[in-house]
């Protein structure tokens, strides 16, 4: 009875335990069954994107930067393909490993190895570390042949920044470097488009236009394997390049330019006296700017960053000088316009005058003898202008002066470097120095000399607005379809003069003054009578032509050639009497205490058509140093005209 109980009692157990067994199966079954059902029906979009990122990658690609175009449409800034490593941390297993192994596979040293180290420790944790930005064929197939072994690694085709004429533009163009975190953070442009190792625009135009010259970012798309290498690619989204910018410079002229200004330190300027196109703007000693692209080396930096000649300083538009005699045509047709003298005004030259208890030199140290204002310019009499600088006063020289675009900057906003000089004044000094103006100011400035300071540039339109017969020009660099027409600026200069020909104290014009009514006129007449700005332009004719000009000796007989100009020398340093009596030649004066030589001219003489300046930092004479390189320049420039022409008249005929 007993037994029968406990085998009872047993089976019972047994029972529950199955049916408890079977139970639980049956939930684990159902639950499996759910949980594939969840996963293959259910979740099965969710899912299959998981395993597609596992097995697709993307690679958002640097923007196709705009490439800068001169006159004649050569590139003279393009791009170059170049292949790159970048290493995503994020995706790195054992960090110390894959730099070791890329160390022997790209045979790098040990320097560049451990700044490559630096780089990744300064970075944030997330962002990707540019190991190499440009790598060889050989090395870039070497990588991707390992890339089984190289976890986290990311080989790259990019684009790169390429400047074909080396240091020929430098200081037009600028240059490109990798996007700084002020960059990104500045630019909303470059932050939406930016890639590990994107270059962006640092200085001149290339950063001036860095919007329009971007591009935006392609996209690739790849299958990979279990190792992430590349197995196929799946689609290609190009981006949008950037625009084409068409400057107008013509690069024939900008390389003669740089090559007459080989070892020195200084400027030329060369520009068209109606359309106000730059022809060329070169600015010495330049640099490669092909050095920045992948990161300078240190050597390289400190041979431009200690360079004597400071080749970081683009001389043109931030190049600050005493404008010497070249001031003088300015002056002569400032006291013209106001009626201060005449053409006939003579003054006894005889080495210097006495004021005051000051002596103010001549640079001829015998004097000039009787001249009037014609063979003042010619010969660059010192003691012409200071007694009409002393008749005119310092006041209406500069309402001359600003006239004819110098305290302005002739580019506008084009460069954030350019400076806007000075021409002092009678207000300036007590603003600025707390002090009263005295006569032997207005007379060092009358030639060019004391606080006045001008860039070559300023020079150079100071210059074309002389020569087109003194009207107002708009300077540029690049090319512009909604700009005037040489034949539209031709026919509005006419115009205005004929209007300024016209009585001015009519009633009308009385009217419009009363009530501004009458705006700013485009290619204004910057003078209240025609015949002042020829008298000028005579003297200036003389002075390059003539015998005892201060350029005779640069003139050019051909017609086709022919050129007016004015010589120029800056003071840097004051001369004592003592040097004075010695009459050293320049060879034999240190350096930097030499003068500045300055040269500006206009041609063809019989029918101008290009303004330029020269400016050669401590050389000395502008009639020896800087007028025999416009004597080259003109030459190219004249022989280059009617192949400029030629596109003109074509782009007019699009329009």
């Amino acid at each position: 009875m007993l037994g029968e109980n406990f085998n009872v009692k047993k089976f019972q157990i047994v029972n529950r335990r199955m049916f408890i067994v079977g139970i639980a199966k049956a939930v684990i079954f159902t639950g499996i069954i759910a949980r594939l059902f969840s996963l293959q029906i259910s979740e099965s979009k969710k899912y299959k994107t998981l395993s597609d990122k596992n097995r697709l990658r993307e690679w958002r690609l640097p923007p196709v930067r705009g490439q800068f175009l001169d006159y004649f449409g050569n590139i003279i800034a393009g791009n170059l393909k170049v292949y790159q490593l970048h290493v995503v941390p994020e995706q790195v297993e054992n960090f110390k490993y894959l730099m070791l192994r890329l160390k022997e596979i790209l045979s790098l040293n040990d320097q560049e190895f451990r700044k490559i180290i630096s780089r990744k420790n300064k970075q944030k944790p997330w962002e990707t570390l540019v190991v190499s930005e440009n790598l060889s064929w050989e090395q870039f197939a070497k990588i991707n042949y390992f890339l089984h072994d190289l976890t986290g690694a990311k080989p790259v085709l990019s684009i790169s920044r390429n400047y074909p004429y080396n240091e020929t533009f430098t200081h037009v163009l600028g240059y490109v470097s990798e996007a700084s975190e002020k960059d990104i953070l500045n630019n909303e442009i470059i932050k939406n488009n930016h890639v590990p190792g994107l270059k962006v625009g640092k200085i001149g135009l290339e950063k001036s236009f860095e919007n329009k010259l971007l591009g935006t970012n392609g996209v690739q798309r790849y299958e990979v394997n279990a190792y992430g290498k590349r197995i196929n690619q799946i689609d290609h989204e190009d981006g949008e390049p950037g625009e084409k910018i068409k400057l107008t410079i013509d690069t024939e002229v900008q390389k003669l330019s740089n090559k007459l200004l080989k070892d020195l330190a200084g400027s030329i300027s060369v520009m068209d006296i109606y359309t106000g196109e730059i022809i060329a703007m070169h600015s010495s000693p330049s640099f490669n700017p092909n050095l920045f692209l992948f990161g300078i080396s240190q050597d390289d930096w400190q041979l431009i960053k200690n360079n004597p000649l400071k080749p970081l300083v683009n001389k043109t538009l931030s190049g600050l000088y005493s404008p010497g005699s070249t001031i003088k045509p300015i002056v002569a047709l400032s006291a013209l316009e106001n009626k201060i003298v005449n053409k006939n005004f003579k003054v006894n030259c005889t080495g210097k005058i006495e004021m005051y208890g000051q002596t103010y030199h001549c640079w001829k140290k015998k004097g000039h003898g009787v001249v009037d204002m014609r063979d003042a310019i010619k010969q660059s009499c010192d003691t012409y202008f200071y007694e009409i600088a002393r008749k005119l006063g310092v006041d209406r020289l500069k309402k001359t002066a600003l006239k004819f675009g110098l305290e302005n900057k002739v580019l506008q906003d084009t460069y954030e470097i350019e400076k806007k000089g000075l021409v002092p004044d009678t207000l300036w000094k007590i603003n600025n120095l707390g002090k009263g103006w005295v006569i032997g100011e207005t007379l060092i400035t009358g030639i060019g000399q004391g606080y006045m300071q001008t860039t070559p540039l300023q020079l150079c339109l100071m210059t074309a607005q002389l020569a087109n017969g003194g009207h107002k020009i708009y300077p540029k660099i690049v090319i512009n379809e909604n700009d005037n027409t040489l034949e539209e600026i031709k026919n509005l200069m006419e115009e205005n003069f004929k209007n300024q020909k016209e009585n001015k104290n009519s009633l009308a014009e009385a009217t419009e003054e009363i009530f501004s009514i009458n705006k700013e006129k485009k290619y204004e007449t910057l003078y209240e009578n025609f015949e002042n700005i020829n008298i000028v332009k005579e003297a200036m004719f003389a002075s390059a032509n003539e015998v005892r000009g201060t350029s005779f000796s640069s003139r050019i007989k051909d017609p086709k050639y022919q050129f007016a100009g004015k010589t120029g020398t800056s003071q840097v340093k004051r001369i004592t009497e003592e040097q004075r009596a010695l009459e050293l030649k320049t060879i034999e004066i240190p350096y930097n205490e030499r003068d500045h030589a300055l040269y500006i001219a206009f041609g063809p003489y019989k029918n101008p058509r290009y303004a330029l300046s020269v400016v050669v930092e401590h050389g000395g004479s502008g009639s020896s140093m800087a007028a025999p390189i416009a004597k080259k320049l003109f030459k190219l420039i004249i022989d280059r005209h009617k192949l400029r022409e030629k596109i003109r008249t074509k782009e007019s005929l699009k329009a």
